[in-house]
Parts: C-alpha cells; sequence; structure tokens
C-alpha cells in the first residue's frame, strides 16, 4: 500500500536517487542527455522540506516517489515529480499531484502549475489527461522560470507551461 507523506531530511539523499534512476526514462528518446543531469542539490530539497513543499509516496521500504513544490504568484507551481520506473503506472504520479492539489487548497492556492517537455508521452501528454491545460501566455513568474531553464540548458521551445485548477 501506498502512503504519501511530507519527506523527511533523512530521505534527501533516496530522493536524489529515486530522481536520477527516474531520469533513466529519456534514454532512447532525444533527451537522452537528461539521465546523465546530476539530481536536484540537497540544499535546496532540504529548504523544500523545509516549507513543507516536497512529499514522498512510500511502501514498506521508504520512498519510491516524490513531488517538490513552491509557491510561484499564489499557485503551487510543481518543480519535480518523479516515480521510480519499477513503480511506473500505478498511479502514484496521480496521487502525488493529488496531495499538492489537497494542500494548495488548503493554502488558499487556486491552481498547480508547472513545465514540461511537449513530446514527451509521460510528459506533456500525460499532464492533460489529469487535467492540465497549457499556459498560453507565461506570467512574469513563470517566465523567469523559464529564464532558469534556458541558464541550465533546456530547450524551452520543447517544453510547455501547463496549469489545473484545484
Amino acid at each position: 500500500m501506498i502512503h504519501i507523506r511530507p519527506a523527511r531530511t533523512d530521505e534527501i539523499e533516496r530522493v536524489r536517487e529515486i530522481e536520477r534512476v527516474s531520469a533513466t526514462r529519456f534514454l532512447g528518446t532525444d533527451r537522452a542527455w537528461l539521465a546523465q543531469d546530476e539530481p536536484t542539490d540537497a540544499r535546496t530539497l532540504a529548504e523544500r522540506i523545509g516549507s513543507g513543499g516536497l512529499l514522498v509516496a512510500t511502501e514498506a521500504d521508504g520512498p519510491i516517489a516524490f513531488v517538490m513544490f513552491r509557491p510561484v504568484e499564489g499557485c503551487a507551481y510543481v518543480e519535480q515529480i518523479d516515480v521510480l520506473p519499477s513503480h511506473a503506472r500505478r498511479g502514484i504520479g496521480a496521487a502525488l499531484l493529488a496531495a499538492v492539489a489537497g494542500l494548495a487548497r488548503a493554502r488558499g492556492w487556486p491552481a498547480l502549475t508547472l513545465s514540461t517537455f511537449k513530446d514527451v508521452p509521460f510528459n506533456a501528454p500525460y499532464y492533460a489527461r489529469l487535467g492540465f491545460e497549457p499556459v498560453e501566455h507565461p506570467t512574469p513568474g513563470l517566465a523567469k522560470i523559464r529564464a532558469e531553464h534556458e541558464a541550465r540548458g533546456l530547450d524551452e521551445t520543447a517544453r510547455v507551461f501547463m496549469q489545473r485548477r484545484v
């Protein structure tokens, strides 16, 4: 049985490992280089834990998935969501997003936003099935995120911002 709860600081390295292993899903795509990308740094993960912006999905042996989010312009911006490939296609990602939506409602945030690849089946098409819609005109906060992505080397022409009301 899967349980979703706030992450703990002693789980930071496990979260980084989940991110690292999950990135292997990009192997065999034109985004294979993402499998070599460094996972989120421990300092950022600790900050998200401190602000209540990092949830983990766990089984008996510990975390198997996570979602990291932060407030951006009064909405919950989903920075990263990863599920171990061995646990994919079980609704765990959708459950994590539902948990974030619940927290967003409680915090008075009206929507979830995220940035994702347009053409990768487990990215934009997946989020569209979960009710996310493309953001036609990025806000200043989303434009700042786009600039951060470009500074990391991401091709923003291949990405889309999406939003779902909570």
